[in-house]
C-alpha cells in the first residue's frame, strides 16, 4: 500500500464540491473536506467552500414537450455513494456516535469489539494496554475489531512516534530526538518503515506527527519535536507524512503549536501571548509543510494561545478556521485526549460531555477521548445530540462531519 494506492479520484474531488455546495444551498453549516490522498477531497488544492458555490441559474423552459431537460449527472464514485446512502439510513443518534474514537481497556479482541459495536463509534485508540505480545496477535486483534461491518470499519488509531511514544514493542525504528538530527530522507525511511508496521498490525491512523517546534530543553515536549527551529521541523514532518503514505494515515499534532511553553498540558492549560503574526512565522510552517504533504488529520491541542482566543485551542472556533482559512486544511480535524482538560482540576472542564459538546461546536470532526473508568460513552453522545436537538451545534455540520468519516472509513476498506 504505497502512493499508488491513493484514495481520491477526480471524480470524488468533483463530487465533493458538488456535496459541499448542496449543503450550502440548503442554509446550512457544514464540515470540511479531506485531502489528496482520502476519500474526503483535496488538502492542498483550492479550497471549496460555501464563498466558493455559485447561484443557482435557472435552467430556460424546454421549448416544447420533446425537448427533454438536462438531468443531474449521478454519482459515479463508488466511496462517495455508499458514504451517501449510508447517511441517508443513520439515525442522529449514530451520526453523532460515528463523531468519537473512544478507548476501552485490554487485549481481549472480542471485548473491544463489542465495545465499538455497542456504542455505534466511529473509532478507537489503542493504548500500551491494548497490544499484545507479537504482531500476529495484534493483526488478529483487529481483524476482529473490524469484522462487524468490514465496508465500514472503525479508525484505529495509536500514538506511534518513535522514541519516548512507542506503543508497539516491535518498533525499532528511532524517534523524533535522533531523527532531526539526520536528514529528512532519514526520517522518511523511519515513518515509511514504521507505518508498515502499522498497517500490518491492522491499524489505520498514526497519531504519529509531531509538529511542534521548541529548542527549549525544559519544554515538556522537547525530546518528541522533529525540529528545533521552524524550517528544520518544517522538512522532517513533511517527510514523515510522505513516509506514511499509502500504509496509514497521518496526524499533525499538536495544533497549533505546544513548543511556545513549557507546561504539560496532560496537567495543565498551557498559554502563551504570542502574537498570530509571530505564530504564523515559529509555529505554522510545520503544520503547513505536514498539509502539503498530504496528512489527512490534524489533532488540535489543548493550548491557549490568548492572542487569539483564551479558550484551548481544542475548543476555539477560532483556530479552526485559521486551519481552515489560512492554512487551507479540508481533512480531520481531532481533539488531544479530552480527559486531559479534565485532569487540569478547572472546575469548567470537569463535565466531559460539556467538552465534548464543545469540541464539536467549535469544529472539531472527531473527538478523542480515553475515558476514565467513571465515564459512560452513552453519556457523551447523550451529550451532543441534545446539544444538536437544542441548536447550539447545526445539524448540517453533524451530517457533513459524519459523511466525511463514512468516506474516509469506507475507502479503507475499499483498499483492503
Amino acid at each position: 500500500m504505497r502512493a499508488a494506492r491513493r484514495r481520491t479520484t477526480a471524480a470524488a474531488a468533483v463530487v465533493l464540491s458538488a456535496t459541499l455546495a448542496s449543503v450550502v444551498l440548503a442554509g446550512c453549516a457544514g464540515g470540511a473536506g479531506g485531502h489528496s490522498r482520502s476519500a474526503a477531497g483535496t488538502a492542498t488544492g483550492p479550497a471549496v467552500t460555501a464563498r466558493t458555490a455559485s447561484p443557482t441559474v435557472p435552467t430556460a423552459r424546454p421549448a416544447s414537450p420533446t425537448v427533454p431537460t438536462a438531468s443531474p449527472t449521478p454519482t459515479t464514485d463508488p466511496v462517495e455513494a455508499y458514504a451517501r446512502q449510508r447517511l441517508s439510513n443513520l439515525t442522529l443518534r449514530q451520526k453523532v456516535a460515528g463523531l468519537f474514537m473512544l478507548h476501552a481497556p485490554g487485549t481481549d479482541a472480542a471485548a473491544l469489539r463489542g465495545f465499538v459495536d455497542r456504542y455505534g463509534l466511529g473509532g478507537m485508540i489503542l493504548m500500551g494496554d491494548n497490544i499484545p505480545a507479537t504482531p500476529a496477535e495484534l493483526a488478529a486483534q483487529t481483524a476482529m475489531m473490524k469484522a462487524s461491518d468490514p465496508d465500514l470499519p472503525p479508525l484505529i488509531g495509536v500514538d506511534e512516534e518513535g522514541g519516548d511514544v512507542t506503543r508497539l514493542g516491535w518498533d525499532d525504528q528511532p524517534g523524533a530526538e535522533t531523527l532531526r538530527r539526520l536528514d529528512p530522507a532519514a526520517t522518511r525511511a523511519a515513518f515509511a518503515r514504521r507505518a508498515e508496521l502499522l498497517h500490518q498490525a491492522g491499524i489505520s491512523v498514526n497519531f504519529g506527527t509531531v509538529a511542534d517546534v521548541t529548542a527549549d530543553p525544559a519544554s515538556f515536549i522537547a525530546d518528541r519535536v522533529l525540529g528545533t527551529d521552524p524550517a528544520g521541523a518544517a522538512a522532517h514532518v513533511a517527510a514523515s507524512v510522505t513516509g506514511e503514505r499509502g500504509s496509514v494515515l497521518s496526524t499533525l499534532k499538536h495544533f497549533p503549536g505546544h513548543g511556545e511553553t513549557e507546561a504539560d498540558s496532560h496537567h495543565s492549560v498551557p498559554a502563551t501571548s504570542l502574537s498570530k503574526q509571530d505564530w504564523s512565522v515559529r509555529d505554522a510552517p510545520p503544520f503547513r509543510a505536514g498539509i502539503d504533504a498530504g496528512a489527512e488529520l490534524v489533532m488540535f491541542g489543548h493550548l491557549a494561545y490568548t492572542q487569539v482566543d483564551a479558550a484551548p485551542a481544542s475548543l476555539s472556533p477560532a483556530w479552526h478556521r485559521i486551519l481552515t482559512d489560512e492554512l487551507g486544511f479540508r481533512g480531520v480535524s481531532i481533539t488531544d485526549d479530552l480527559r486531559m482538560l479534565q485532569d487540569t482540576g478547572l472546575p469548567q472542564y470537569q463535565d466531559p460531555g460539556e467538552n465534548a459538546v464543545q469540541a464539536i461546536a467549535a469544529g472539531n470532526t472527531m473527538v478523542l477521548e480515553v475515558q476514565s473508568s467513571g465515564t459512560d460513552p452513552e453519556a457523551l453522545i447523550d451529550a451532543v445530540v441534545a446539544a444538536v436537538q437544542q441548536g447550539r451545534i447545526p445539524l448540517a455540520q453533524v451530517d457533513a462531519d459524519a459523511l466525511k468519516l463514512l468516506r474516509l472509513r469506507h475507502s479503507l476498506a475499499a483498499e483492503e
